[in-house]
């Protein structure tokens, strides 16, 4: 049977994933203390979401629509990372891993007051991997 309770930032803690990198000092509004999760082969992305928020389909979605953007070898992987404690609810951030380069955090739903219009996520992934290339419809101004 499903839970039915609302996820909240301060929210009771649950069953910990042991996948799960938290830091007792991470300020959840200061991106400089924010603790990147274990990179695939890159580049790729990782999208870590509040799985008591029930965000599974935001990031499944979010992440089939930047494979058919940016499909292999552009992007060799997208891993979503459910996340259950109580450090982690609220949480949507978006990582890109490239080769010889840091963690290069896209986007995180609290710093950025919500979660990313698709055209700009996917023009900052471009500004990275794929500089000059064209997203059509994604680059026009409105």
């Amino acid at each position: 049977m499903a839970d039915n309770t609302t996820c909240v930032d301060r929210a009771p803690p649950q069953e910990s994933n042991t996948n799960e990198q938290i830091v007792p000092d991470e300020d959840i509004l200061n991106p400089a203390t924010f603790i990147p999760p274990a990179p695939l082969p890159g580049p790729s992305i990782i999208i870590e979401f509040c799985d008591r928020c029930r965000w599974l389909h935001r990031a499944s979605w979010v992440s089939t629509e930047l494979f058919i953007t940016f499909p292999s070898p552009a992007l060799k992987a997208i891993t979503i990372l459910p996340h259950t404690t109580e450090k982690t609810a609220g949480r949507f951030r978006v990582w890109l891993f490239t080769q010889d380069q840091p963690p290069t955090l896209l986007w995180d739903r609290k710093v950025e007051g919500g979660f990313p219009e698709l055209k700009v996520l996917k023009q900052r992934i471009r500004d990275k991997i794929q500089p000059g290339k064209s997203l059509g419809h994604s680059d026009k101004t409105q």
